[in-house]
């Protein structure tokens, strides 16, 4: 054990998870990463992997133990696993449901419940929503739902776990261009509705966002950075957008 501070992330190999990973290495942080398979993200980096479904609770509760095992202490948890995927609701069936709701919401409970046991005063957990946990829009239900879901469930373990001096966020960033993103706009009902990635992106950013850009995981991890420190100790509870002015509020 050394005397660094730990971070989990899960889906930290890929999108998203990959700029949070570098970000808390490069704050030296002892990072551990997890998600059903390695792809060598990890090794490449040098920062830890557990394979981990954290949808299935006891693989979640293996996860937390391995870590404690390892670093003897946990600092930061970061629920970052998501998966985005546009369908009207008349075309919901029942398995896309229950997996929407596994990966994005339900992955979500089980890490928030060991890190309410492991985790100690001065900590912190971060879940990565959405802009999609704010306001609903067309062809997107279930994965608004699961996104509300992930902010109602930041909120009040924010109030439950606040006495114990454990800080609960939520992140909201909009198109962050990732492969699960770019995956998921190639899709039929996206709002892309076939246009070329780079210009729906580029139009989306001119109509919609207050700046020049639109978030890039790097921002995210560098915002999820500050959120874990000392200096953010006042914040707890909120589902704070990073989303270059798309939505002010």
């Amino acid at each position: 054990m050394n005397n660094s501070k730990t971070v989990i992330i899960t889906g930290g190999t890929k999108g998203i998870g990959k700029g949070i990973a570098k970000a808390f290495k490069n704050e030296g942080y002892n990072v551990v990463i997890c998600s059903r398979n390695d792809n060598g993200f990890a090794k490449e980096i040098g920062v830890t992997f557990v394979k981990t479904d954290v949808t299935k609770e006891k693989e979640v509760a293996a996860l937390f133990d391995k870590t404690i095992s390892m670093f003897g202490k946990i600092d930061t948890v970061i629920n970052n696993v998501g998966l985005s995927y546009w369908c009207p609701i008349e075309n919901v069936e029942e398995n896309f449901l229950d997996n929407m709701l596994a990966v994005n919401l339900k992955s979500v409970f089980f890490v928030c419940k060991y890190a309410a046991k492991y985790l100690k005063a001065g900590s912190t957990v971060l879940n990565i929503s959405s802009m999609a946990g704010k306001r609903g829009s067309t062809n997107n239900s279930v994965y608004c739902a699961c996104k509300f879901g992930v902010n109602g469930l930041t909120q009040s373990a924010a109030k439950e776990l606040g006495p114990k001096g454990i800080r609960v966020l939520a992140l909201c960033p909009v198109m962050v261009r990732t492969e699960g993103l770019e995956e998921a706009l190639q899709k039929q009902y996206s709002p892309a509705q076939g246009m070329e990635l780079s210009k729906f992106l580029e139009k989306f950013k001119a109509n919609n966002a207050a700046l020049d850009h639109l978030p890039t995981a790097e921002e995210v991890g560098n915002f999820c950075v500050f959120l874990a420190s000392d200096k953010a100790s006042a914040l707890t509870g909120q589902c704070i957008n990073i989303d270059c002015g798309v939505f002010p509020q």
